[in-house]
């Protein structure tokens, strides 16, 4: 009867063992899970930032305005007859 109280009770250990530190256990799943969520975050704002550059790529396409405008604040681009001012401020 001690033998099967014990035999039992080592089942019960290993079971535990398993489901917490095993190979699938509880501790594991718990890290994939914080994982995937930060994955999911990653994800959705690069999702964010995909549609933003797809809304300019059309914006492109469509008009010449924002070429323009592209055109005026990366490179500098300035119209004939018009007049350039630079505001400096001081720190």
């Amino acid at each position: 009867m001690r033998a099967i109280v014990v035999l039992l009770f080592l089942a019960v250990f290993f079971l535990q063992y398993q489901y917490w530190f095993g190979d699938a256990g509880q501790v594991k799943v718990q890290a994939l899970q914080e994982q995937i969520a930060n994955q999911q975050q990653v994800n959705q704002e690069l999702a964010r930032r995909n549609q933003q550059l797809y809304a300019e790529v059309e914006d492109l396409k469509q008009g010449l305005a924002a070429v323009e405008e592209h055109a005026r604040s990366d490179l500098g681009m300035v119209k004939p007859n018009e007049t350039f001012y630079q505001l400096v401020e001081k720190p």
